[in-house]
């Protein structure tokens, strides 16, 4: 099943997939300039999440059973990304 949209991300931890019980992998994209920091549940911030900037190509990755993806902005900043993810 194939899972796929847009979430405008904030300064405020948000949550851009929720967990899973298989592994899955996960196609993202940042439509603006900011950069967008990851992490699996609500406590990322800017200090201890991944972080992401705009890329011309989407960005590829996995995430494990059990694992949901969130992201977050510095403060005063938003940005939109896409997300595609696909579980058989």
């Amino acid at each position: 099943m194939a899972n796929y949209g847009s979430v405008t991300i904030t300064d405020v931890a948000t949550k851009i997939l929720d967990a899973n019980d298989v592994y899955r992998p996960v196609f993202l994209q940042i439509i603006g300039n900011q950069t967008v920091y990851l992490g699996d549940n609500d406590s990322v911030t800017t200090a201890n999440g991944f972080p992401v900037v705009k890329h011309t190509d989407a960005i590829d990755g996995q995430l494990a059973p059990g694992q949901a993806l969130w992201g977050i902005c510095p403060s005063g900043q938003t940005e939109d990304i896409r997300y595609f993810s696909h579980v058989d």
